[in-house]
């Protein structure tokens, strides 16, 4: 009896564990009730694939992975615990709940690998789809939308039918492969395969960070270095980019052939398909294919032809930069230009044909322009180096520019492209320059004729005009000096020389540019002692003009804070009006923000650093400067943002200041921009302290949400980013608000805080909204908050009426511009 009392406790739990109920062969899905054990395996329900354990090659470890149900050859396409393997078979692959598949050693109970999770369910299941997808999901729910986690987005070695391999903008998420060890090892080789929308899309393979290979970019058809990847019977392919994500797929066409491409264990891509006849796989298409697709095997200039001993050449009108390397086989430094380039003077583009396109890394693209214009957009930069279009799907339309030195050019025999490299007038060829005479001597005659007629009255009118230089202009020139030294009297700043500006930014050069808006455009420079500056240049076209230049020349040469724009100066010099900051290598808040790639970077702790941050600036702007400033035009635009994510408020052009205890006054000239502006300025033209804090308040909002309150819809209803936020909070779901990416979970109360203050800043009466040192008191401690009362402009609006109203405006306009003018009502 004391025997059976000591062992009952083994007895139940091997009882226990022998009643889980074991996988069948037939099935596809794992459900939270049922364990997969090592031997037992799902198959996907067409019968194309199957999950289980495995042990590659000639090794003893176990993993759990995938392969073709249907081969002979075992042929392994993904694997789970590629990096932690087993080392016996106690291995259990189980659902749990909120939603995880989980890989648990049976032996210790040490889990080996897991799945992450979006959100938790209730009844989670594992399955196996036919498209070798296996995805964990609500147990009812196959909206792809609403999967919970799948393998396609964390492939191994090889690329599935259906999979977007690239990246997802808005989680900053990147589908990429990686090479195995070798065949008796899955953990991660030396090689990864890329898509890289940098610039303009192709794929990269890299061995650790080294580039070794690259296709050139997509031009429509196929990359520019692949042509034998075209139009075939087996599957379809092509290249998507948009703001939300960019990445390229296939599908195929005949779900009864097998084909997949791989990334071996030697850095080589390679698409296969299985014959049944043979029992055998067969490569097609290989990527790198030979040592001129070696990444700047020629450098600079140089093109490959693996046909020539050696390989490596100069185009024509180019030469070796080094020869004594080049003809010892060295030829990384590339090639240089014959006559160099004179931008200043003229510049020609001479075609070069056959080739696969360049790296395009430092490139440009506009989908819509003619080569015409392409080239006329290239000339007119002296930092663009050439030219093609860029796509030849469509009758070779778009444009592509370069704006480096050109790199990763190899001659094809055959459907290789074409390229315009810039290069210096005087290169143009024998033939051209026969013809360039011809016209200039035909010019010139009858110049010549058209010349000796008019000679007598060009002798009589020369004298009459040389008079009116050495009065009339003389004169001009004076009162031009005389105006320039009587507006830069009024300024108490450093001012800046034209020439020294156009040196720093290299002649306003389209790289340097960093952004425009209703002022004009913002470049990089750099002064000569190596300081990084920001300059600020007044367009021709702009709504805004000397007043407001001076305005925010003034504004902000007398304000000193940590969360203000610096102004290290200014330039006013004949037509050129320019004001000189402080660079700041984050640039501005919108670019950030409402990026989806680039708001990965946002992390809570990070935004609500930036909040805070903008709140101490309008503190400063409002009550501790020695003027209390208005700033009239707050927006994410403005906010810009140094290496350490610090916000600094700038664009002070339409700010307004006041002595005393003045707050607020009426004008019949409205500025600000669409979605930013408080409900009183808007429609009757009165501004106050209050109106900065309803655009503090949607910055807020905007900041917590991700998404911009101009343009913002949802499927439920029609109202603002204010009303959704307001909605929630009246039903106490504010939660639902927040931007999914932020890692929120360990500051629920500082995120609530926030949309509740941001909430209270954007009331509809102004007497209602907090003032800003009260915000800032409220954002940094635990208080009791008072309700938040409806914001304004929360009216349902009609979205569809909106939207085809301003169908007319360019998209990036958007929450960008600002409204100079507009009549009160």
């Amino acid at each position: 009896m004391k025997l059976l009392n000591k062992d009952f406790p083994l007895i139940l739990i091997l009882t226990l564990l022998m009643s889980v109920p074991k996988i069948s062969n037939a099935g596809d899905t794992i459900t939270t009730s049922q364990i997969l054990r090592d031997g037992e395996t799902i198959v996907s329900s067409d019968g194309t694939f199957e999950l289980g354990f495995f042990s590659p090659g000639n090794s003893n470890n176990r993993y759990v992975g995938m392969w073709y149900k249907k081969i002979t050859v075992m042929t392994v396409v993904w694997v789970a615990n590629r990096e932690v393997p087993l080392t016996n078979r106690s291995g259990l692959l189980k659902v749990v709940v909120p939603g995880l598949l989980v890989l648990q050693n049976d032996t210790n109970g040490v889990i080996i690998w897991s799945s992450n999770t979006s959100r938790p369910v209730k009844a989670p299941v594992a399955k196996l789809l036919d498209s070798g997808n296996l995805v964990v999901k609500e147990t009812n729910d196959d909206d792809t939308e609403n999967f919970l986690w799948e393998s396609f987005n964390y492939p191994t070695d090889t690329m599935f039918s259906g999979m977007k391999f690239g990246w997802n903008f808005r989680t900053g998420h990147e589908v990429y492969l990686s090479s195995w060890k070798s065949n008796d090892d899955p953990s991660k080789g030396d090689f990864t395969y890329h898509f890289d929308p940098t610039g303009y899309p192709q794929h990269v393979v890299k061995k650790g960070s080294v580039v070794q290979y690259k296709t050139g970019p997509w031009n429509g058809l196929r990359y520019s270095g692949t042509p034998n990847l075209r139009k075939n019977p087996i599957y379809n392919y092509g290249v998507v980019l948009n703001k939300n994500e960019a990445y390229f797929s296939f599908e195929l066409l005949n779900r009864s052939v097998i084909s997949k491409f791989t990334l071996t264990a030697s850095g080589v891509g390679q698409r296969s398909t299985w014959i049944n006849r043979t029992q055998g796989w067969v490569v097609y298409i290989t990527a790198p294919t030979d040592n001129c697709d070696i990444y700047g095997l020629c450098g600079a200039y140089g093109s490959c032809n693996i046909a020539n001993s050696p390989v490596c050449g100069c185009f024509d009108k180019f030469l070796p930069k080094y020869p004594d390397g080049w003809s010892n086989g060295d030829w990384s430094n590339g090639c240089v230009r014959r006559t160099p380039l004179n931008c200043q003077n003229g510049d020609v583009f001479l075609k070069y044909s056959g080739i696969k396109l360049p790296d395009t890394q430092y490139s440009w693209f506009n989908k819509n322009m003619t080569l015409k214009e392409c080239k006329v957009e290239c000339l007119k930069n002296c930092s663009c180096t050439a030219y093609t279009y860029l796509d030849i799907s469509r009758g070779r339309s778009g444009c592509l520019l370069w704006f480096k030195d050109l790199i990763n050019i190899k001659q094809l025999s055959e459907e290789g492209e074409d390229i315009y490299i810039r290069m210096a007038s005087s290169e143009l060829d024998s033939e051209g320059k026969k013809r360039k005479v011809l016209e200039v001597g035909l010019s010139l005659s009858i110049g010549m004729v058209l010349f000796g007629l008019s000679l007598m009255l060009y002798l009589r009118r020369r004298k009459i005009r040389n008079h009116r230089l050495r009065t009339g202009r003389l004169e001009d020139n004076f009162m031009d000096r005389k105006n320039e030294e009587s507006q830069n009297k009024e300024i108490e700043l450093p001012l800046f020389d034209l020439y020294t500006i156009i040196k720093a930014t290299d002649n306003f050069s389209i790289h340097n540019k960093l952004g425009e808006g209703g002022f004009g455009s913002v470049y990089k420079g750099v002064l000569e002692e190596g300081q990084e500056i920001a300059v600020k240049r007044l367009s021709r076209n702009s709504l805004q003009g000397l007043d407001e230049f001076k305005n925010e020349v003034n504004c902000i040469a007398k304000l000193q804070h940590r969360n203000l724009v610096k102004l290290l100066g200014y330039c006013i010099q004949r037509e050129e009006k320019m004001l000189i900051y402080e660079f700041l290598p984050n640039r501005s808040l919108d670019l950030i923000l409402f990026d989806p790639m680039q708001s990965a970077i946002l992390d809570w702790p990070k935004c609500f650093h930036i909040i805070n941050g903008i709140a101490r600036g309008l503190v400063y702007l409002h009550q501790d400067s020695h003027l209390r400033i208005i700033h009239r035009d707050l927006k994410a635009s403005n906010i810009l943002l140094d290496s350490n994510m610090n916000p600094k408020i700038s664009d002070f052009g339409m700010a307004r200041s006041f002595q005393g205890n003045e707050t607020g006054a009426n004008t019949s000239r409205v500025v600000g921009t669409y979605g930013y502006m408080s409900p009183e300025y808007a429609i009757d033209g009165m501004f106050s302290i209050k109106s900065d804090v309803f655009s503090f308040g949607v910055l807020v909002l905007e900041i917590v949400s991700g998404k911009r309150n101009r343009g913002f819809s949802h499927r439920d209803h029609y109202h603002s980013l204010l009303g959704h936020a307001w909605m929630l909070y009246k039903e106490g779901r504010s939660l639902e608000f927040v931007d999914d990416y932020l890692g929120i979970s360990d500051y629920l109360s500082e995120v609530l805080r926030s949309i509740h203050v941001g909430l209270l800043c954007v009331q509809q009466c102004p007497e209602h909204r907090p003032s800003m040192s009260s915000v800032v008191f409220m954002l940094e401690n635990e208080v009791e908050l008072p309700q938040a009362k409806q914001p304004g402009f929360f009216t349902e609006r009609d979205f569809f009426a909106a939207k085809s109203s301003s169908s007319t405006n360019a998209p990036s306009s958007i929450n960008q511009v600002t409204i100079t003018q507009m009549e009160a009502r």
